[in-house]
């Protein structure tokens, strides 16, 4: 993404965001990169476009998602696949929306449901799009980082709408190899914010952040967590 965002990396699990979302699977330092190139494309297509479609409203409550546009990946990026009423969009990332340092950046398995809203789909969206399609032109990750840097410099990327957020609360997600593959939470973006002054990271809260910046935009971005008890079909998490 083309943010600079303070992510949340500290969630037990692993949270993906784009993005907006996306996966934040840090590779540790030295250790052996397990997706060191892209794979096929076909690796990272669904081959069934009604059960993407299903995967991505799988991000948001039904009352949110069944009115929400819904996007599936094709050979050459996004294609809008049913067009919504809402102002919401759904989408199943791919773990390129990761960091640029993920170890995972590449891992064809990653299937990650999200929803944004009308605010998100206007300001982050665009760069899960613009991601996914520099990917698919087959670009390196340091081809993409530096067409990411090249658009703020022109300054071409969506400045954050206030009240910019996504649901992940898909109990069908795929995140990470690491294993716990979810976590029900929604993903909040605003003006760089010190942690503190949200109660992230205290002992008890469910608002969870971590420090790592992303290259985007002039002015950084906080992109925070804040973990919720059930599934998306409204299941409690602790029974999945």
């Amino acid at each position: 993404m083309r943010l600079t965002i303070v992510r949340t990396i500290r969630l037990g699990v692993v949270g993906l965001a784009v993005v907006p979302c996306v996966v934040c699977n840090a590779q540790t330092r030295g250790a052996k990169v397990k997706y060191p190139h892209m794979a096929a494309v076909d690796q990272y297509l669904m081959a069934n476009r009604v059960e993407e479609i299903a995967l991505a409203r799988t991000a948001a409550p039904e009352s949110i998602s069944r009115e929400a546009e819904v996007l599936v990946l094709g050979r050459h990026g996004y294609e809008t696949a049913v067009k919504g009423t809402n102002g919401f969009g759904c989408l199943v990332e791919r773990a390129w929306d990761a960091g640029f340092e993920s170890a995972e950046f590449w891992n064809p398995k990653i299937r990650s449901p999200v929803c944004f809203n009308p605010a998100a789909v206007r300001s982050l969206l665009p760069l899960v799009l613009e991601r996914a399609r520099l990917a698919l032109d087959g670009l390196t990750i340091a081809q993409i980082m530096d067409s990411t840097t090249a658009a703020t410099t022109r300054k071409a990327n969506p400045v954050l709408q206030p009240g910019a957020i996504c649901y992940m609360m898909s109990k069908e997600a795929y995140l990470t190899d690491g294993g716990s593959h979810n976590l029900s939470h929604l993903m909040f973006y605003t003006p760089q914010v010190d942690a503190a002054a949200l109660g992230a990271d205290a002992h008890g809260s469910p608002v969870i952040m971590g420090q790592r910046s992303i290259p985007g935009t002039p002015s950084p971005v906080t992109e925070y967590y804040v973990a919720v008890p059930m599934w998306s079909d409204g299941t409690p998490v602790t029974a999945h």
